[in-house]
């Protein structure tokens, strides 16, 4: 029930979340980037061979996601080897693809996808979206206008909840409407825009900034956006709930350290039989997390594995983070204490690419029961 350690699947995938292990506690916080991108190639490995990358899946993808879970790492792997990655091969675009994906592999490039919009109504400044709604995620959100301009393009409007990197990233992608079709599109920005700032949010471990475009260049990747955005939603989603995954798995192996190790009334309490039946089901719900983050990598994201993931994960990470405070007792409501920060990643990660039940009524409309949104 400790949670750890966690085969994967075959030799290549232990060892690889071996390395990346390893590389964590060695390297903590943002300085885990260069070592992880130069000894173990984490950046690379969802950009095919012809672009300097190892042609890799979800599965390996999900792999170094679990591990960055466990650590709760602030570094830029999901923004820029995932979401902007993604982007750039699907949008199709061979000449974007040569031009950006080898720095993006070698990790000397750090990219970045603008993709939600919405009015910023979080209340507690979580930069995760509203309790209400969706967090400006769903198509239907993307309002940002695209205006011809020469042989070019300028786009107008406002993005929010940007991963972000150390700096300000390159390439910068940015999903838009065309102003005479209407029809939604993905761009690439002429240059960092100055209205590209990183802003404090609930969870400290997740860099995220807000990006303001005022007529800002930008040449167009793909015309179609709408494949390209429902493509990468699935990716980023599979990708996240192998995250959620792994960081609950982190929570439950602590929670699980603490009550063999506290005693009250002379015994441990963890030989309690309520303490007992509450890790039983903090276990349960771990397993669970793996096994569908495990079935959506393992289907290539396919949009019906990787809504039920993104939904069943982000609900198991935030009961096993509740439940990591309250067995902890009083130590874990201080500050001095990781619990805090395994909760606030909980439900910022639980909002970001939309909320549970936004995936839910996605799932219900692929299985045709009820209209897609």
């Amino acid at each position: 029930m400790s949670g750890g350690p966690d085969p994967v699947g075959t030799p290549e995938q232990d060892e690889l979340r071996d390395a990346v292990r390893a590389v964590l506690a060695r390297h903590p916080g943002h300085a885990a980037w260069g070592p992880l991108t130069e000894q173990v190639g984490v950046a690379a490995l969802a950009v095919p061979p012809e672009y300097g990358g190892l042609g890799c899946g979800p599965a390996e993808t999900g792999v170094v996601m679990a591990e960055l879970g466990r650590a709760l790492s602030p570094v830029p792997y999901l923004g820029s080897a995932v979401l902007t990655v993604q982007a750039l091969l699907a949008s199709g675009d061979r000449a974007a693809c040569a031009r950006h994906l080898p720095g993006l592999a070698d990790g000397s490039a750090v990219g970045a996808l603008a993709w939600a919009e919405g009015p910023d109504d979080s209340g507690s400044g979580s930069g995760s979206g509203s309790g209400s709604g969706r967090g400006g995620w769903e198509e239907e959100h993307l309002l940002t206008r695209a205006e011809p301009a020469g042989s070019g393009w300028l786009l107008t409007g406002t993005k929010r909840y940007v991963l972000a990197g150390p700096g300000r990233p390159g390439p910068l992608l940015a999903f838009a409407r065309a102003g005479d079709t209407g029809r939604l599109g993905l761009f690439e920005l002429d240059g960092p825009p100055d209205g590209f700032t990183v802003r404090s949010t609930m969870d400290p471990t997740r860099p995220l900034a807000a990006l303001t475009l005022d007529r800002t260049p930008a040449r167009l990747l793909s015309p179609d956006g709408e494949a390209v955005l429902a493509r990468v939603r699935d990716l980023a989603c599979t990708a996240l709930a192998a995250e959620q995954a792994g960081a609950a798995g982190r929570a439950l192996e602590l929670t699980v350290r603490h009550a063999k190790d506290r005693t009250q009334f002379g015994r441990p309490i963890g030989s309690f039989q309520a303490v007992k039946h509450r890790l039983a089901d903090l276990y349960t719900a771990v397993e669970t997390a793996r096994a569908l983050a495990r079935a959506a990598a393992a289907s290539d994201a396919a949009p019906q594995l990787a809504a039920a993931a993104k939904s069943a994960c982000s609900e198991a990470y935030a009961y096993v983070a509740g439940e990591m405070i309250q067995l902890h007792g009083g130590i874990g409501i201080t500050w001095e204490h990781e619990a805090h920060l395994f909760f606030k990643r909980a439900h910022g990660s639980a909002r970001l690419f939309g909320p549970p039940g936004a995936h839910r009524e996605r799932l219900a409309a692929h299985l045709g029961y009820v209209p897609a949104r």
